[in-house]
């Protein structure tokens, strides 16, 4: 897999048991650039372990003259240079692309699973969490799986030169072969200290991230509440306990680093005293006893690379084990399904509250609590992110088809859609039956104020359809960004409609031609609505009232407003004390009326 070739067309299952698991699994799905990496690997740190022995034959032609062997010398240190400069090239190279291809593949996996989770995932997830996956943790998860070929090579390597020692001078070489596993393995006594303080780190940092994500997101809120500076106080103490726990894993590694300089510099001190005392009696040569130096001294180079996995885990493990998480959560459904795909038409029902919505007519439903409404409407949308009976489109559960068709079938807008960033032609360009225009949707949509606005604030763009769209709208009000939301789903035409307060945001007068832009547009198209609004219940074709996940009523709107109470006390706003006012003044009222009518009859019976 090459760069060039991204994204993947099948990042592919992950084993997301645990977090190692899916380092491994993420290892076993790059052998080829695993074994790229390894060789490559080899041929530079072999190159570089060879200089040693190159630098001792020199000694060796200089002390004895001999012309042939230094000019063969001269070639062969000629060559291991230019195998050092080819094999760190290539092995930079294959090394960078396994660490992208790999976060490359984690994220192409969280993309994969957001989409099939839709909106459950912030339920079980906070989004800072996600964001935090999907950002720093990647990148942590690719260094590690392109640090494992790299070590073994190293590794590979160290062990050859300590063999090659041991053959070349043996009195020298088994004190290198010796001390070289006791300077590799010295630190990992520390590495679980280590390990731990990373996992906190990684821990506050987390939750820094969520507290910024959830105060960006709700900051026009908090400043209208006067509670910027309270949040904005809670984030420093936050970042600060992560500057500590920073710095005490700093401490950790610093200690580290040191005894990875420390205890390969008493090695050297060991060899070259033991080896001006053999020969001093004459027991190696000076060439031998250069060649060994240099050897050790060169062998630091592969050696860094045992504490550079040693922190790639340490900071990857946690990474994995939050990635693997949100990649281990599942739907209450199978997003598989098990009829064939396709997309039915009919009326739309809900088992469960008994909810209908007549195929080709527009539907609005009027919940008293928000949240079961949002419930409500992701249930119309099939495969539900909580168990209950299947929602029916033309009599076929939408829960039983592959969930790409239960979407194609039937749309569902959220309350709060996002606007991605891009221009205006990218926003709108989604999958569609090809039937309704951008123009159109933007039009029933009323956004003509948002194409201005567009065009104002990008000074290049002529044409509001190559208007640039800053990330989540934040440039457009409120109000702007549900209209342009709503003509992004008014493009893709669905069998199945479902859109979940999609004025609130707008006054009056600019909903009342929503209203009549949305009932045109999707005339002979099933659309269901979730509103309160009454300029928007005034145009349905039919109401209904849930109250407690159950249809307790259904007409037109004036019909509901004069005869259901509950109905009338969601869409007039009426408090408890109002509706028993109401009530009190309509007893009054039907009492005086029964009290007229026994006057007159005890006039009639006096007359008489």
């Amino acid at each position: 897999m090459q760069i060039q070739d991204l994204p993947y067309s099948d990042p592919g299952v992950p084993d997301a048991r645990s977090g190692p698991r899916l380092l491994w699994w993420l290892w076993r799905n790059q052998m080829g650039g695993q074994l790229k990496a390894l060789a490559w690997g080899l041929l530079h740190f072999v190159a570089v372990s060879a200089l040693p022995f190159c630098v001792g034959l020199a000694v060796e032609a200089v002390i004895d003259p001999s012309g042939t062997r230094l000019a063969l010398t001269g070639v062969l240190m000629l060559l291991c240079g230019t195998a050092v400069a080819v094999g760190d090239t290539f092995l930079h190279r294959t090394a960078v692309t396994n660490w992208i291809t790999a976060a490359a593949r984690v994220q192409q996996l969280l993309a994969r699973k957001a989409a099939q989770l839709g909106s459950a995932l912030t339920r079980r997830v906070a989004a800072g969490e996600v964001v935090a996956v999907s950002t720093g943790d990647v990148e942590k998860i690719g260094w590690f799986v392109e640090a494992v070929s790299r070590f073994t090579a190293a590794a590979l390597t160290v062990v050859a030169v300590c063999v090659g020692l041991v053959v070349y001078q043996p009195a020298l070489g088994v004190v290198v072969a010796v001390g070289l596993p006791i300077v590799a393995l010295a630190v990992l006594p520390l590495l679980p200290g280590a390990t731990r303080r990373a996992d906190i780190q990684r821990e506050k940092a987390g939750r820094a991230t969520e507290l910024a994500s959830d105060t960006v997101a709700g900051l026009r809120v908090l400043r209208g509440i006067g509670g910027e500076e309270l949040f904005l106080d809670r984030y420093r103490r936050a970042s600060q306990e992560v500057r500590h726990a920073a710095v005490r894993s700093a401490r950790m590694w610093s200690l580290i680093s040191a005894i990875q300089v420390l205890l390969p510099g008493l090695l050297l001190v060991v060899v070259v005293w033991h080896g001006i005392h053999l020969a001093r009696q004459d027991r190696i040569t000076v060439g031998e006893l250069v060649t060994v130096y240099s050897a050790v001294m060169v062998l630091n180079y592969p050696l860094r690379h045992f504490e550079e996995i040693a922190m790639a885990y340490s900071f990857s493990r946690p990474s994995a084990k939050r990635a693997a998480r949100v990649l281990s959560l599942e739907r209450s459904t199978d997003a598989d399904g098990s009829r064939a795909a396709a997309v039915p038409g009919g009326d739309l029902y809900d088992p469960a509250t008994g909810l209908l919505a007549a195929s080709g007519r527009f539907t609005a439903v009027v919940c008293g609590d928000p949240d079961a409404a949002g419930r409500l409407a992701e249930r119309l949308g099939g495969h539900p992110a909580e168990p209950g009976p299947a929602v029916l489109l033309g009599g076929v559960p939408l829960d039983d088809l592959p969930l790409d068709s239960a979407r194609t079938a039937v749309l569902v807008q959220d309350k709060d859609p996002v606007l991605l960033s891009g221009s205006l032609r990218e926003l709108l360009d989604v999958p569609s039956s090809g039937a309704v225009h951008a123009e159109d949707a933007l039009a029933a949509a009323q956004c003509e104020d948002v194409l201005d606005a567009l065009v104002q604030g990008s000074l290049d763009a002529a044409d509001p359809m190559d208007a640039r769209i800053t990330e989540r709208g934040r440039s457009l009000s409120g109000g702007q960004r549900q209209r342009l939301a709503l003509a992004r789903s008014l493009i893709t035409d669905p069998e199945v409609l479902v859109l979940d307060e999609p004025t609130s945001a707008v006054d009056s007068h600019t909903e009342a031609r929503i209203a009549d832009g949305l009932r045109r547009l999707r005339s002979g198209r099933t659309t269901v609505v979730f509103t309160s609004s009454p300029l928007l219940l005034d145009r349905a074709d039919r109401v209904a009232l849930v109250h407690q996940d159950e249809v307790v009523a259904v007409g037109l709107h004036r019909e509901l407003i004069d005869t259901e109470p509950r109905y009338r006390a969601v869409v007039t706003r009426e408090t408890d004390e109002e509706l028993a006012a109401a009530d009190a003044d309509t007893a009054l009222a039907d009492g005086g009326t029964l009290l007229g009518a026994f006057d007159k009859l005890e006039e009639i019976e006096e007359s008489a």
